[in-house]
């Protein structure tokens, strides 16, 4: 495993780790600095509002720039934010901090996947992209425990210190291995579109979009469902609140699992192993509801969902940036979709709760996104197939 590849995965655990860690922070953070809960929540909220912007906005102007000086600017940036968040004497500057740290996150695993696949051969890119994944699939397990752990031993400020170390430590590993070329398109291949222009060029393909949509809708439908997962544990699986903290360890342990799983098999057969990693969510999700009431049953589950969830992650940003040929706004725009599709399924899924439907209902709600997602998906692949292929399979069925 290159260096690099390492200091690329600390990094995104680091950012990681910044998104999630506020969740168990929040009642200390709400009264340090006398706001309401819902006023704490906007730290969340515009942490992801900010991701969505940022991811294009940043990419879009550091189009020119190297890759590897830009996913330094962009760890600089998080360190800001994070340090700004660790100091910040109110809440205005709390928030500006936390959307200071949110702006590198979509850019920096955008062309930070197209910096990780160029640090392999070609047959391994998806697996070098779960590398770098790696770092957000565990700080998803360890986040808001780390939060809680630190913010209730030391104080709330050492959580975001310790996140600010780790963006030193993440930003000495980019600089020391990450080569200075590293995700350039090699002489023998046609050069990447560079220019803001010729980056929005690569919108024109139709397969950018179709994976785009995918993306979108297979995280809607996991998020859909996740986003009120703990009310489904609580209220129709009997677990106890306190039960809700290791079974989210055990979806987030499943994040873990399909990244890596998924990443091998998008080496192998990426299309395919998209729709199969999709077509397991949407199955997964609507077993769950209706095996809802069944501790055991809920476990599984829980964590199949997290395998799934995770598992086409790899393979649609490889997917999404070799139609672009390589370019990073597709590669961001992927991420951007991604935080789309979480809001999009929080909010049916929420709908479906208030229609009074019931709290398994975000299952199904989830399930349903999820499949339509596969018939998109299936669509992309069906069109990437070489006309003498699909040629000589509509002769045999004839």
């Amino acid at each position: 495993m290159p260096s690099g590849l390492v200091a690329l995965a600390v990094g995104g655990f680091g950012i990681g780790l910044t998104e999630f860690l506020i969740s168990g922070l929040l009642p200390q953070v709400a009264a340090s600095f006398a706001v309401s809960e819902a006023a704490a929540g906007r730290l969340i909220s515009g942490y992801a509002l900010s991701v969505a912007v940022g991811a294009i906005a940043l990419t879009a102007a550091t189009a020119r720039l190297p890759r590897k000086h830009v996913l330094v600017g962009l760890v600089v940036l998080f360190v800001l934010g994070n340090l700004l968040s660790a100091i910040a004497p109110s809440y205005p500057v709390m928030l500006l901090g936390r959307i200071v740290a949110a702006l590198c996150h979509g850019s920096f695993f955008g062309i930070g996947s197209l910096v990780a696949r160029g640090l392999v051969a070609p047959e391994r890119k998806s697996r070098a992209v779960a590398v770098m994944f790696v770092g957000l699939t565990v700080a998803n397990v360890l986040g808001v425990p780390f939060g809680a752990l630190v913010g209730e031993r030391w104080g709330w400020r050492a959580a975001f210190w310790a996140v600010t170390v780790i963006g030193l430590l993440a930003l000495a590993g980019i600089i020391a291995f990450v080569p200075r070329r590293a995700g350039e398109t090699p002489p023998t291949e046609p050069a990447a579109p560079t220019g803001l222009r010729a980056q929005l060029g690569a919108f024109r393909s139709g397969q950018v979009w179709l994976t785009l949509v995918a993306t979108a809708l297979g995280y809607g439908g996991m998020f859909g469902a996740f986003s009120y997962i703990a009310y489904t544990f609580t209220e129709v699986g009997g677990f106890s609140s306190a039960d809700v903290a290791w079974l989210l360890m055990v979806y987030g342990v499943g994040l873990v699992v399909g990244n890596l799983i998924g990443g091998r098999a998008a080496d192998h057969d990426r299309d395919r192993a998209l729709v199969l990693a999709l077509t397991g969510l949407a199955v997964t999700l609507a077993l769950f509801g209706l095996l809802a009431e069944s501790a055991t049953a809920s476990v599984v589950l829980v964590f199949l969902m997290g395998v799934f969830g995770f598992a086409g992650v790899p393979g649609m940003i490889i997917r999404v940036t070799d139609y672009a040929r390589g370019a990073a706004l597709a590669a961001s725009a992927n991420v951007s979709a991604s935080n789309i599709g979480n809001a999009l399924g929080a909010w049916a899924g929420g709908l479906a709760i208030t229609a009074g439907l019931g709290y398994t209902a975000p299952l199904y709600v989830g399930a349903g996104i999820a499949l339509i997602s596969v018939l998109v998906m299936t669509v992309a692949a069906h069109r990437a197939r070489p006309a003498g292929r699909q040629d000589r399979e509509s002769a045999v069925r004839r």
